[in-house]
């Protein structure tokens, strides 16, 4: 069959047209898909939410591995999301939520969000934890973007553990809400999700101060501030401060670890220095493609997680590695109540970037703070936040200022230590009791147990036991409890395992008042320089007279806590020394001792034989110390119970006599 031209050309011209008109309404198609995946799919019922909404949606579980019949101890890998919206007219800067998780969670990553903790991933959350964004942090309003969703929404995907509820139950937390700072957030609606709506508070009252696009710097015990003071295309100085603002918080030689989250390195640093001088991580991978013809035996460190050390003061008029103020104080940060010249620290980082951060605006501050010290509160911080851009004065002498070109702000608090995790205990001991209570059983935690009894209270001593280390009382207590008439357990309780332990000592209770020894004792091998205690009673605190060869002072404001340290020549307290036979001749700890009088009040007189004369918290260089769970016990109760057997015996006595006569 022949066709002419003109058949063939309208049969072309037609499927033309026709595949035209399929293309052009496909692309509309897509784009109203991909409008319409734009749009967020609020709950029915919750699109008039005037605050931060946010909705957790259970996406699905798997049984794990190994297969167990026991449905409480049977472990699900499950994974969720969590949506948070600004549907309100204000910016929410630094967003953070608290979700109250109840099923033995353990959190394995949060891509789009941080535990605001620090703490890193797998992190046990049974308890309900905090979450952050990062790298997003603020939620723009729909009204100053247009309703661009990419600023204004962020959706956390949550991966991790859980325990029981077997199918079908529906395991979702207790509750979710925000944790920002004058929002108020109702109980959330549960039902194939959790949502609720926060608002901001009506009660708060309207800061009348300047508003500003960043947010208020915060109180904490230890403040961390990363001020960016010059930034290139692909590398800026930044420098870091660390200000203890805890009037018994403490570090020596503190270690500060963070973790870059985004292929930072460390090119060098000024005031401080890294534990490992390792370039491997840079030689690999993006950073190693990048900067190809960089020199790397002149970076300083390429670790996701580098650990930063302060350096000692005779580099702190070295040219290449001081010149910083606040900088080389080996490590020390004192409170403000012993020095406020020692309670700061500085160092400046030079940090290089990697693509797609190469411009001068785009800068990330590392995440994942934490810092130690060698026995010293346990703090834990929190995500960085963008705060107003530090002051400081001009360089150059003039009267001006100087501002940062962006600053961060972390905020970490000291964390009460749990039983077991301690670094330092208390023993007690008093005139009226011949035997020592020492610290409990794992008071520091312990390790082996497999020659004793982590569970058993510990054997009262005689009171020079406590001079000697815990592996040579074993004689010395059980020869005690054998002349008291005390139970000796088998296997014998497991020592304390303390570096430091302060024994009080109730010496003497009279009518106008009372007094106690305090005796330090070192047992780890290095040296406590400046060391400070101190100790908080219920009732006697306020009574304080004088303490003999030791500073003290009493901080009225924190409940009349007795802050002690030790006077010059006596301010240095030294090392365990080695003995030279274990058996014969055992370690010597490091030793200091003081004696503290107080006055009997009428306001608070105390019973000093019923244990008002024993403190309720003691802390060594800010290290919350662990007390004994028992008290000694005045044996003069005793001693007034035998008069009365001994007097009803006489009395018996003279009856029968009577009678018989």
């Amino acid at each position: 069959m022949k066709l002419s031209w003109k058949v063939v050309a309208f049969m072309l011209f037609l499927f033309h047209s026709t595949n035209h008109i399929s293309l052009a309404q496909q692309q509309g198609n897509d784009e109203a898909d991909d409008e319409a995946e734009k749009q967020p799919t609020i709950p029915k019922g919750q699109e008039h939410c005037k605050g931060i909404f946010i909705w957790y949606n259970f996406i699905s579980r798997t049984k794990e591995f190994p297969r167990l019949k026991n449905t409480i101890t049977q472990s699900w890998a499950f994974k969720s999301r969590v949506t948070i919206l600004n549907m309100g007219t204000s910016e929410l800067q630094a967003w953070k939520i608290f979700i109250g998780f109840q099923y033995k969670e353990i959190l394995v990553s949060a891509k789009g969000a941080v535990l605001t903790s620090g703490v890193d991933f797998p992190a046990p959350v049974g308890n309900g934890t905090y979450l952050s964004g990062y790298p997003q942090t603020d939620l723009e309003t729909s009204i100053d973007t247009a309703n661009e969703l990419d600023k204004i929404q962020v959706k956390v995907e949550l991966r991790g553990t859980q325990f029981g509820l077997k199918p079908p139950g529906n395991p979702m937390p207790k509750t979710i809400k925000l944790a920002n700072d004058g929002y108020k957030c109702p109980s959330p609606t549960r039902r194939t999700s959790m949502y609720v709506c926060c608002v901001k508070d009506p009660k708060l009252k309207a800061n009348k101060t300047t508003k500003t696009k960043f947010f208020p710097r915060q109180k904490g015990d230890l403040l961390i501030s990363y001020d960016v003071s010059q930034a290139y295309k692909n590398n800026y100085l930044a420098q870091v401060t660390i200000e203890n603002r805890h009037p018994l918080g403490r570090l020596d030689h503190w270690n500060l670890t963070w973790e870059w989250m985004r292929g930072e390195f460390i090119n060098s640093l000024k005031g401080a220095y890294v534990r490992k001088v390792d370039i491997s991580g840079c030689l690999n991978g993006k950073v190693g493609e990048y900067y190809g013809d960089m020199d790397f035996s002149k970076v300083l460190n390429c670790e996701k997680k580098p650990i930063l050390f302060d350096l000692p003061p005779e580099k702190a008029d070295d040219a290449q590695m001081g010149k910083i103020p606040f900088c080389c104080r080996n490590g020390t940060l004192l409170p403000e109540t012993m020095d406020s010249t020692k309670s700061k620290s500085a160092f400046v980082i030079e940090v290089f970037k990697i693509p797609p951060d190469l411009n001068r605006t785009t800068i990330y501050p590392p995440h994942k703070w934490k810092i130690v010290g060698d026995l010293n509160p346990d703090y834990r911080c929190g995500a960085p936040i963008r705060v107003e851009p530090a002051q400081s004065p001009d360089p150059t002498g003039v009267e001006a200022v100087k501002y940062a070109i962006a600053s961060w702000q972390i905020v970490c608090n000291i964390s009460r230590p749990t039983k077991g995790n301690s670094r330092c205990c208390v023993t007690f001991s008093a005139y009226y009791n011949k035997s020592a209570i020492p610290c409990d059983t794992c008071a520091c935690g312990c390790e082996d147990t497999a020659k004793c009894n982590p569970n058993k209270p510990a054997m009262l001593l005689p009171p020079e036991a406590l001079l000697v280390p815990f592996e040579n009382r074993s004689v010395k207590a059980k020869a005690w409890a054998q002349i008291q008439h005390f139970k000796v357990p088998k296997p014998l309780p497991c020592g304390d395992n303390c570096g430091v332990s302060i024994n009080w000592h109730v010496s003497s209770d009279y009518k106008q008042g009372w007094a106690a020894r305090l005796t330090l004792f070192n047992w780890k091998s290095i040296n406590f320089e400046n060391w400070f205690t101190a100790v908080q009673f219920k009732k006697a605190g306020s009574g304080y007279e004088r303490m003999f060869s030791f500073n003290a002072t009493i901080l009225k404001e924190l409940n009349n806590t007795i802050f002690i340290q030790g006077i010059e020549g006596m301010n240095y307290l030294i090392g365990k020394k080695n003995g030279s036979d274990p058996e014969n001749d055992p370690d010597v700890p490091g030793k200091q001792q003081s004696v503290v009088t107080f006055k009997k009040s009428g306001k608070t007189w105390p019973d000093i034989a019923k244990g008002d004369g024993f403190p309720t918290k003691v802390l060594f260089n800010g290290e919350e110390c662990a007390l004994p769970s028992r008290i000694p016990v005045s044996t003069g109760i005793r001693f007034s119970v035998s008069l009365s057997l001994l007097f009803l015996c006489k009395f018996v006595s003279f009856l029968l006599i009577q009678r018989l006569n």
